[in-house]
């Protein structure tokens, strides 16, 4: 990849996927500091809601709204690693 991020490129979902992961590992800490892991996941959701409704939206209709929703879904679960929240929803890391 010889270009910084573009517009262009966050239309996709491998775009998308890589911004959503690059914001939320720059911010992680301090996130970390005030909330749990499900915290964490919420952020990353709002995360991807966000950048999917300013560069992926499917319109303003109810089914756009709805479709728009399910993107940032995918997006989300692939950012945080999608095998991670589907085969153990609810795991608590040990300190």
């Amino acid at each position: 990849m010889d270009d910084f991020m573009t517009p262009e490129m966050l239309t996709t979902f491998a775009g998308l996927t890589i911004a959503v992961g690059i914001i939320v590992q720059f911010t992680k800490p301090i996130i970390k500091r005030r909330f749990s892991d499900l915290g964490v996941r919420i952020y990353v959701f709002i995360i991807s809601f966000i950048l999917t409704m300013l560069f992926a939206n499917s319109g303003f209709t109810a089914q756009g709204i709805v479709l728009t929703l399910i993107n940032s879904i995918l997006v989300c679960m692939s950012a945080m690693g999608g095998y991670e929240i589907m085969s153990d929803p609810m795991a608590q890391k040990k300190k």
